[in-house]
């Protein structure tokens, strides 16, 4: 095989240890085989503590309102690039008072279809309902872009076309435009060296033109009326690529800090490019955040110190080797000691400002963020969760100091540069037997108790001993670990429910757990080696900025019919479409739940899908699949209008085993095995942003 970087696959470690169609190329190219190394949380603490003696009242646990007006902005309804939704203090929004939980308020009706095996090439959607691709990895943005032409890439070709691997979308409606206009969001996580190139493409053209593939796309759509799909622009005035190159400044405490400092950037306040970045958010001021996660893949550093350990951070060539031609992603290189401390944020950019210059915001904390989500409080103030995508690792909160200022956008842009953070404990009500490490649920019926968020940084001071503010919030794992919160498996999206305040935490797996030497089952996480993981529905004690909380799991995932212990909050297990590995969240415009999963459902050679989920009434837990993404295939990004039956996901990573030789996916153009290739046709497969609609609408 080629030497090519990222074309070394001989050894893959996760090979064979995969669980599901989840593949061992993803785990080498997305996340640096984390799942084959040591767990990078090692510290002693196991802080789910059994509380038998003081057992919670279920109905106490269930009463807590969601108190405070709540405001968000949900994606494709903006009447302007601010606008929120906000109820005077009932926790409920209007939307949700006038149907929320009954059967029939969506208008987005369907069949749920049944599971796809993972070799089909396809998107699988219900009956009635049709698919096309809205955006394609390597499709002309700007004017002056040329075609894509996948045996002739360059790294000025890319960077003014869209990127690879879209993770977080969002489509926000452009003022004024009547739903005619919207801009798409897309992040671009990591890149496929091997099916992306042909083998005699240099070296180092690769490693250029793999650099452009990544960061963040902002591209125009436009629509002849709300019931026709939607065509991006090209050309269009709001059109940005955010690339290695481009100039992200880094806002909160830890600004200025020796601990960022390079030689290029003396000042620790600039940094050139983002990395990783999976999920995201949409902010109600109209913004899109964006999560940097697994950034260490990127970097050769010493590994010696607690920091990088922790961070897993190593010695090893990276799989792209991009440190071969800039000097900063080696982090033995004089001057650039620092150079990862850089990434690890949450990115903050306004799609309605292509000149504007994007954030990092140090003051939510440095690890491994899946994304952040934000609400208003009742108090006004802003929070925003996250999740620490790690085995073992951590749930954060960030409460803002100042207040969000109804219209006031300029001002409320600043709102996630200072701030507190937190992290949080969880305690189960239930005797630690009854938790046996299958998934049964205990004699009270349900996996449930209380929580706390405990302080890293409050009003502008650390709380953690032995460490500065900017300690805490640049190595913000090793803060955690020295206040106890609870190990969680691999918290991922973190969403708060627009419409009850809920917040609604995906936890994908932890091959890990009850392994030796490693943390056993606990009411939060009940399952030793999860391999189809489980969501955690949190009701804050108050608003949003309260400490305290009451926890309760909405399901323990997998597949019954193969002999899995599930649980999807008393709804017959029997009825549910088998779900595994829950990813990114969203809610549509009733407050259903609807998730899009990235491993399938329990081993069993499934495809990935898009899931809709009942969260009131009788039929709370019920579990329904609306889609199913080509062979290899993740699903991400899901945006759901259900009020235009139309929903998007973006489909990543499909034909991820291939190669350029030999595609294990045609998808979304599907030119035939052995069809003679036109220019501007791909044979390799092409991560997309695909619209689903109602054929007849």
């Amino acid at each position: 095989m080629s030497e090519t970087p990222g074309r070394k696959f001989a050894l893959l470690p996760m090979l064979g240890h995969t669980k599901g169609k989840r593949s061992p190329v993803t785990c080498a190219l997305k996340c640096d085989n984390a799942c084959s190394g040591e767990v990078c949380n090692t510290s002693s603490n196991s802080y789910f503590r059994d509380i038998a003696s003081t057992t919670l009242s279920r109905r106490a646990a269930l009463g807590f309102g969601a108190a405070g007006a709540l405001a968000v902005v949900l994606g494709g309804s903006l009447a302007s690039s601010e606008t929120a939704v906000a109820d005077g203090g009932t926790g409920l929004s209007a939307a949700a008072k006038n149907g929320y939980g009954h059967a029939g308020a969506s208008k987005l009706q369907f069949t749920a279809i049944p599971s796809v095996t993972a070799d089909v090439d396809t998107v699988t959607v219900p009956v009635g309902f049709t698919w096309q691709p809205v955006i394609r990895w390597g499709d002309p943005i700007f004017k002056d872009a040329p075609a894509f032409d996948l045996a002739k890439q360059t790294a000025a070709a890319q960077e003014r076309q869209f990127g690879y691997n879209n993770d977080y979308t969002d489509i926000l409606e452009i003022p004024g435009s009547r739903g005619r206009r919207a801009v798409l969001f897309a992040n671009h996580e990591y890149t496929n060296d091997a099916i992306m190139f042909p083998p005699s493409m240099p070296a180092a053209d690769v490693r250029s033109v793999s650099q452009a593939a990544h960061g963040l796309s902002v591209v125009e759509l436009e629509r002849a009326n709300k019931t026709t799909p939607w065509s991006y622009v090209k050309g269009a005035t709001l059109n940005r690529r955010y690339l290695n190159s481009t100039c992200y400044e880094l806002t909160g405490p830890a600004a200025g800090s020796a601990l960022v400092k390079t030689v290029a950037d003396p000042a620790g306040r600039w940094i050139n490019g983002t990395l990783g970045n999976c999920a995201g958010g949409t902010t109600p001021w109209g913004t899109i955040l964006s999560g940097e996660e697994n950034f260490n893949g990127y970097f050769v550093a010493p590994g010696t110190s607690a920091s990088d350990k922790r961070y897993g951070l190593t010695n090893k060539p990276t799989a792209r080797q991009w440190e071969l031609d800039d000097p900063r992603f080696n982090t033995n290189n004089p001057g650039y000691e620092n150079e990862a401390n850089r990434f690890g944020w949450i990115v903050e950019v306004d799609p309605f400002d292509p000149t504007s210059t994007p954030k990092k915001h140090s003051s939510l904390g440095r690890f491994k963020h899946e994304g952040a989500n934000v609400i208003v409080a009742q108090s006004g103030h802003v929070v925003a969760y996250s999740g620490d995508d790690e085995r073992f690792d951590y749930l954060y909160k960030f409460v803002s100091k100042a207040k969000y200022r109804e219209g006031d956008r300029k001002h409320n842009m600043t709102l996630l540069s200072e701030g507190d953070l937190y992290v949080a404990k969880f305690t189960g009500d239930s005797p630690a037997a009854e938790i046996d490490g299958k998934g049964t649920v205990p004699t009270d019926g349900s996996f449930d108790g209380k929580g706390e968020w405990l302080p890293l940084v409050v009003g502008g001071k650390s709380k953690v001993a032995g460490m500065s503010v900017e300690e805490v919030l640049v190595y913000t794992r090793l803060a955690a670990d020295k206040v106890g919160p609870t190990k969680m498996d691999r918290c991922e999206d973190v969403e708060p429910n627009p419409f009850t305040g809920k917040v609604y935490v995906a936890c994908t797996n932890n091959s890990d757990r009850g392994k030796a030497g490693k943390e056993g089952a606990t009411e939060i996480n009940p399952r030793n080696e999860n391999r189809d993981g489980h969501i955690v529905e949190i009701t804050e004690t108050g608003d949003q900025t309260s400490t305290r909380f009451t926890w309760n799991l909405l399901m323990v995932c997998g597949d019954p019919a193969q002999g899995d212990v599930t649980y999807f909050s008393g709804f017959p297990a029997d009825q549910v479409s088998p779900i595994s590995c829950p990813d990114n969240l969203a809610f549509d415009s009733v407050g259903n739940l609807w998730i899009s999963t990235d491993g399938a459902p329990s081993g069993i050679g499934r495809a990935d899908g898009l899931f809709k989920v009942t969260l009131e009434g009788a039929e709370r837990g019920r579990v329904e699949q609306f889609l199913a993404v080509p062979r290899d295939a993740e699903t991400c990004g899901p945006i759901i209008h259900d009020d235009e039956r139309t929903v998007f996901v973006s489909v990543q990573h499909p034909g991820e085993e291939g190669t350029f030789e030999a595609p294990n996916s045609y998808f979304p153009d599907y030119v035939r095995a052995g069809a003679p290739v036109q220019r501007g046709q791909a044979r390799a497969p092409r991560p997309s942003v695909i619209q689903v609609f109602r054929a007849d609408a």
